[in-house]
């Protein structure tokens, strides 16, 4: 048998990989065309959740297949984040993805994956501030009295937290870090209870999400000093930033979409396209604001660089902080 000349054999397989190309990009167009799995590490009924259910909605309504929310709980969103992890790379399971993503790359000493490695990120959904907040009969009501108050009675103000290495504890522990006092932590099974002990005074201050504050607020039930963005929260417009009293302090939960690595990039591209349609549109973007949250649209490269500083921050204070998880 004649063995192809070498430009032959160059041509043949330039040919092979153009013809490789075209079929993925066909295939591509097609997906999805079966349901998408969007798997979430936290109950039905959170923030989290709805997030995840609006975004799936919209995503069903768009591409013509049912993208279907799936709960796993358990180990602060690892056993989620394990499961896409695992998964084939097709595009068909899909991670909400969460600030506690960022915080466990620190926290946890042995994980089975590296999630900047092993998650491909697709978007960003939604940015929405921590709200520092404590009981009416607070003696301090600004973020510069409570700093005082603090420094002035050493080891009798406690903060409240959804558990070691929640977003509630790592937004306290860089309040702590930044201000240079010292608080006592009390770790809770979620921000819920740490919220009915602040309103019975048993802790003194909890930075919790504004979405899952604002009825407690508005209700006078608790005292917001600040909120964590950079940026003051649109649904609290008259609260100021923690950055106003300590410049540089910013803390958000942010939530958005990851794929196994190796996805196509022609896959991620498309699903990339239609999130930020999706919080262009002013129906899904109202929705989103009930929950107190701003949209944060970007390519998936800039949601890529977002984790990566977020997972360095965090790293930073987990290390000051000494948290390890349970």
């Amino acid at each position: 048998m004649k063995l192809p000349h070498r430009r032959q054999f160059l041509h043949l397989a330039a040919g092979a990989a153009a013809l490789s190309a075209v079929s993925r990009i066909a295939w591509a167009q097609a997906y999805p065309t079966r349901p998408v799995h969007v798997i979430v590490g936290f109950a039905p009924g959170g923030t989290t959740d709805i997030t995840a259910r609006l975004i799936s909605q919209w995503l069903s309504e768009r591409l013509g297949q049912q993208f279907v929310v799936e709960n796993r709980t358990g180990a602060a969103t690892n056993i989620a984040t394990e499961a896409v992890v695992r998964a084939p790379a097709d595009g068909y399971t899909l991670l909400l993805v969460t600030a506690s993503n960022a915080i466990n790359a620190t926290l946890y000493d042995k994980l089975s994956f590296n999630f900047i490695r092993d998650i491909a990120p697709v978007a960003g959904v939604i940015r929405y501030p921590l709200v520092m907040q404590v009981n009416p009969s607070f003696p301090a009501k600004t973020v510069t009295e409570f700093i005082s108050y603090v420094k002035s009675n050493p080891g009798k103000v406690s903060y409240g937290s959804g558990g070691i290495g929640s977003s509630i504890h790592v937004a306290s522990e860089l309040f702590k870090m930044m201000a240079g006092i010292d608080m006592i932590h009390v770790p809770y099974r979620g921000g819920a209870p740490a919220m009915t002990d602040l309103m019975g005074g048993q802790v003194q201050v909890v930075f919790n999400p504004v979405p899952e504050s604002m009825e407690f607020i508005k209700a006078g039930k608790l005292r917001p000093l600040a909120v964590t963005t950079a940026t003051r929260s649109e649904v609290l417009p008259d609260v100021p930033t923690v950055a106003e009293t300590l410049p540089g302090y910013e803390a958000s939960a942010v939530q958005g979409i990851g794929a196994p690595k190796d996805t196509p990039a022609e896959i991620i591209d498309k699903l990339n396209k239609e999130i930020n349609a999706g919080l262009a549109d002013p129906k899904l973007k109202a929705q989103l604001a009930d929950l107190g949250a701003a949209v944060f649209p970007g390519s998936s490269s800039d949601f890529a660089k977002f984790i990566a500083t977020e997972t360095e921050k965090w790293g930073k204070v987990i290390k000051f902080s000494g948290a390890k998880a349970d």
